[in-house]
């Protein structure tokens, strides 16, 4: 194959379309294609986006990239469409999500209400473990505790599991414990630690941030399959990146593991498109 053949395709999956774009950054020569998304499977809406697209650039083994923009996930978030979530925190902890930070968006409203979090009480549960702000572990994990936990989340129907312990940025070795408890007793589980994502003091920011990715992550997995699916039966080799909240790109295990990192990669891209097309033509005031 010709370097000059070789195109990178875009494809962003909006609400209401899906956009489609093979630019052969040699040549300069572009295609595209907008098919409406299909909701229910958003996979769908790309397959026929590529049935149009494809024979104008000479079918899929002349792409050479692949990448993936979507709100998908923040729609799934917002219209709260993801997984039973099952919350487990150290002792003392599990309302954290509820009590959040001492912030409010309007200070001088007294009845101000807040959205429901995404785990309700019932699916919040404690176990004993503790670790100190110098890493330093005071109370082993209690194993036969924590099984017995999950045991009755999957009893309740979650499908998903945020672990949250105090102070797991500085020593994540009993949320590293928990998660390999899970996946030898109960396997079909989705895991989610806190300290894989974010190495960063702040128990509410970490516990939420953890949620919303149990929330979206077997949503996120699925998804991505069926994608990669696709591209490979429309004899599309190369690799598919995602691209991230902060305008960067993600391979396919990442992206699965963790997904919270998407959320705002359709916005980004557009802004990102907008800079670009912007820089190239000498303006500096745009609306993307």
């Amino acid at each position: 194959m010709k370097t000059q053949n070789l195109f990178t395709l875009g494809i962003d999956i909006g609400g209401t379309f899906t956009d489609l774009v093979a630019l052969n950054s040699s040549t300069g020569f572009c295609e595209t294609a907008k098919v409406l998304t299909t909701p229910a499977t958003p996979q769908v809406g790309v397959e026929n986006g590529l049935a149009e697209l494809l024979p104008k650039i000479g079918g899929g083994n002349n792409i050479s990239r692949v990448v993936h923009a979507t709100t998908l996930f923040s729609n799934a978030l917002i219209e709260r469409e993801g997984s039973k979530t099952g919350l487990v925190t150290s002792d003392g902890f599990k309302d954290t999500l509820e009590l959040r930070r001492e912030r409010k968006y309007d200070i001088y409203d007294l009845f101000l209400t807040f959205p429901d979090p995404l785990v309700f009480k019932d699916l919040r549960y404690e176990v004993s473990e503790r670790i100190t702000n110098t890493g330093q572990i005071v109370t082993k994990l209690d194993e036969k505790a924590f099984i017995g936990i999950i045991a009755r989340l999957k009893k309740q129907g979650v499908e998903s599991i945020a672990i949250s312990f105090v102070n797991s940025h500085i020593n994540p070795a009993h949320e590293q414990e928990a998660g390999q408890l899970i996946a030898s007793h109960f396997p079909e589980l989705s895991i989610t630690l806190s300290s894989d994502i974010g190495r960063e003091p702040g128990e509410f920011e970490r516990t939420s941030s953890a949620v919303i990715n149990a929330f979206i992550k077997p949503l996120a997995s699925q998804y991505i399959d069926r994608l990669q699916n696709v591209l490979l039966n429309l004899d599309i080799q190369a690799p598919l990146m995602l691209m991230l909240s902060n305008g960067g790109l993600t391979h396919l295990d990442e992206a699965k593991r963790r997904p919270v990192q998407l959320l705002e990669s359709g916005p980004a891209a557009g802004a990102l498109s907008a800079a670009l097309i912007g820089g190239k033509a000498g303006e500096n005031r745009l609306l993307a």
